[in-house]
């Protein structure tokens, strides 16, 4: 896996992110449907890459305020279990215009790295049986390729399983 700088206009918040904390990694630019309603999914069309290799970064909303999700794009956030994962009793998603604001990111281009303000992270247990995992690198048509062990030290993350069917 090589080392990519942002090159061409690619630079997000999250390759800065990346490229400072001198991790490798490797983007992948590819065509967004302005139409597409399942941008995940639609990454993994696009790059040939397995559903479960591909992860979204939810936002919800739970006890103590706003806390990110990455769940592959084949499942569904348990939000039991991820409020569990961050010692709370509840979680709902968070409003689409909040997240975009709090984070800095659109959605369907949210990035889990680079975000205005740190929120706490679980990422599903199961990024940890892959070499790579991908997810946004904060803008629809582009994704990071990375080792899962890179995503979680970047997010400070917690592993648990917070995904289901």
């Amino acid at each position: 896996m090589s080392k990519t700088k942002g090159k061409g206009g690619q630079g997000t918040p999250a390759t800065v992110a990346l490229t400072q904390a001198k991790a490798e990694f490797t983007l992948h630019p590819y065509d967004h449907d302005p139409n597409a309603q399942a941008y995940g999914e639609e990454a993994a069309d696009a790059l040939g890459v397995p559903y479960e290799q591909i992860f979204k970064t939810l936002v919800a909303e739970t006890e103590a305020g706003l806390a990110v999700a990455v769940v592959p794009v084949a499942g569904k956030l348990d939000l039991k279990a991820f409020a569990a994962a961050l010692k709370g009793k509840r979680a709902a998603m968070a409003d689409a215009v909040k997240v975009e604001r709090v984070t800095g990111y659109v959605v369907g281009g949210i990035s889990p790295l680079g975000q205005r303000k740190r929120l706490p992270t679980v990422i599903d247990e199961s990024a940890l049986g892959f070499e790579t995992v991908y997810f946004s690198a904060g803008r629809r048509g582009l994704q990071i390729e990375t080792a899962p062990a890179n995503l979680v030290r970047l997010t400070q993350a917690v592993t648990a399983p917070i995904a289901k069917a």
